[in-house]
C-alpha cells in the first residue's frame, strides 16, 4: 500500500500562520491577519520574487528605479536588474550612519522609484533604523508613491534594546499598509538557516500579487518543517538564549578592538565591519598567514559616483563558538593591526 500524503499548503498552514501573527503581535504590538501573512524558503526567496511580483514595467512613463543600500545584499540587485529596473546604490556609510539616505536624492529620481529596499539590523554593518528613520521613510514612500521592501532578519540579534520593526512604526504612523512589505526568517532568530524557513507581510493588494506568483512559481515548505517553524515562532527561550551568546560575542570583540581607531560595536546582526586600507589586500593577508576567513567590502557594495563604500573594509561574521570567535579576533587583530 502507498501511504497517503497531504500536499502543504503554498502559502503557509494555517497553524503556522496563526503561529506568525501571534509573535508579529507580541514582539511588535501590531495585528497582521493570517491572509496577509505568507510562508517562504527562507527571506531570499521572497525578496527576489517581491521585484517581480510588485515592480511596474515602468513608474510615471519611465524606466523604474529599485533603491538599496550601498553596501546591499546581493539578491537586492539581482531582483532588481531580473525586472528591468534600474538599480540605484544609496550610499550607507559612516557619514548616513551606516544607513541609506533615500531622502537626498533627486526628486526626478525619487519619482521614478516603485521599490526601496532596507535591511535593519543592516548586513553588514550593524546598524538599526530607529523608529524616527522608518517613519521618514515611510512618510517618503507616500510622497513619491513607492513601497518599502524591509529586510529585517537580524531583527532579532541585538545588543541593548530591541530594533523597532517597519509594521510597528507603520501601524503608529497610521501608514498605507501597501507601503511596507516585511520579511523575516528563522535562519538568524533561531539559528536554523538550512530549515529554508521565513515569512513576508505585506498589505492586501501586495499580498495578493505575492501569492499569485508563488502559486506558480514557488514551492511549499513541506509540512514537517512547517510544523518545526510553528514551535520555533511559538517559543522565545532559545531565541533569548542564542541573542546572549552573540552579545557576550560582541562583548569580546570590543575587547580585543578596544583602541583601534575607526572600530565601531555594531547595534544588531551577528557582523563585524571592520575598517582595512584595502578589503581584498587585507582578506588574503589574513587568510595566508592565518587560516582566518572574512569578506571585502567591496564584494558586497558597488561602484557608485567613482567609489565603492565597502572597499575599506572587511566583514567579519561572527557565528563560530565563542572560544573559537575570540581566538579568531584575536589572530585578526594581530595580523592587520598589531
Amino acid at each position: 500500500m502507498r501511504a497517503s500524503a497531504s500536499t502543504p499548503p503554498n502559502d503557509g498552514a494555517p497553524e503556522l500562520l496563526a503561529a506568525i501573527s501571534a509573535w508579529i503581535a507580541r514582539r511588535y504590538a501590531v495585528s497582521v491577519p493570517e491572509d496577509q501573512l505568507m510562508v517562504l524558503n527562507g527571506t531570499r526567496e521572497g525578496l527576489f520574487n517581491a521585484a517581480i511580483a510588485l515592480c511596474p514595467e515602468t513608474k510615471n512613463g519611465k524606466r523604474p528605479v529599485i533603491l538599496m543600500p550601498n553596501p546591499f545584499y546581493q539578491v537586492y540587485a539581482v531582483a532588481a536588474l531580473t525586472v528591468g529596473a534600474e538599480p540605484v546604490y544609496v550610499p550607507a556609510t559612516a557619514a548616513t550612519g551606516h544607513l541609506p539616505d533615500y531622502g537626498s536624492l533627486p526628486k526626478d529620481v525619487l519619482d521614478r522609484v516603485a521599490l526601496a529596499y532596507i535591511c535593519s539590523p543592516a548586513n553588514p554593518q550593524g546598524a538599526v533604523a530607529s523608529k524616527d528613520y522608518l517613519a521618514d521613510l515611510l512618510a517618503l514612500a507616500e510622497k513619491h508613491d513607492f513601497t518599502i521592501l524591509a529586510d529585517e532578519c537580524y531583527s532579532e540579534i541585538w545588543r541593548d534594546a530591541p530594533p523597532p520593526g517597519l509594521l510597528q512604526v507603520a501601524a503608529a504612523e497610521g501608514a498605507d499598509p501597501e507601503r511596507a512589505v516585511v520579511f523575516h526568517s528563522l535562519s538568524k532568530r533561531s539559528n536554523l538557516p538550512g530549515l529554508r524557513s521565513g515569512f513576508v507581510a505585506a498589505g492586501p493588494q501586495s499580498m495578493l500579487r505575492l501569492r499569485q506568483l508563488r502559486s506558480f512559481a514557488g514551492a511549499p515548505l513541506p509540512l514537517p518543517l512547517q510544523k518545526v517553524a510553528q514551535a520555533c515562532w511559538a517559543d522565545e527561550a532559545h531565541v533569548i538564549a542564542s541573542r546572549a551568546m552573540y552579545q557576550a560575542k560582541f562583548a569580546a570583540a570590543d575587547q580585543i578592538f578596544a583602541g583601534l581607531q575607526g572600530y565601531q560595536a555594531p547595534d544588531g546582526g551577528f557582523f563585524l565591519w571592520l575598517p582595512v586600507e584595502d578589503g581584498e589586500a587585507a582578506t588574503m593577508k589574513l587568510w595566508r598567514e592565518t587560516g582566518v576567513r572574512v569578506l571585502p567590502g567591496a564584494y558586497l557594495s558597488r561602484d557608485a559616483g567613482g567609489q565603492n563604500p565597502g572597499k575599506g573594509y572587511i566583514r567579519v561574521a561572527l557565528v563560530a563558538p565563542a572560544e573559537e570567535t575570540s581566538r579568531g579576533l584575536t589572530q585578526l587583530r594581530d595580523c592587520l593591526y598589531g
